[in-house]
């Protein structure tokens, strides 16, 4: 059973950086395609950025050239570095695995809360 556990959330300010970590147990990172998304207060569950078993990555349009989604294999690691954080951001983050054929992901993290002040 794949188990995924995401930490590195926190607070920050505005303009700040935090780096997100995803770690798995059992066949995650063998899945082929990895995701992070992202729920915001009131607002429905977003993608934020995926990567595919060669490295292919996709982004947000709101987070292109602030976000960085990278993958560790030794230690079944998934990372997403966050910079020049807005209020926007604000939102708990969920780590995703495996890909289904209807885009969405069979295996989710409880999530981890990401809180931006002005």
């Amino acid at each position: 059973q794949v188990r995924l556990a995401e930490s590195g959330g926190g607070s920050v300010q505005a303009g700040g950086s935090l780096k997100l970590s995803c770690t798995s147990s059992g066949a995650a990172f063998s899945c082929g395609k990895m995701a992070w998304y992202r729920q915001a207060p009131g607002k429905e569950r977003e993608l934020v950025s995926s990567i595919r078993w060669d490295g292919t990555t996709n982004y947000a349009d709101s987070v292109k050239g602030r976000f960085t989604i990278s993958q560790a294999n030794v230690g079944n690691t998934l990372y997403l570095q966050m910079n020049s954080l807005t209020t926007a951001d604000t939102a708990v983050y969920y780590c995703a695995a495996c890909a289904t054929d209807s885009g969405g992901y069979t295996y989710w993290g409880q999530g981890t809360q990401v809180t931006v002040s002005s």
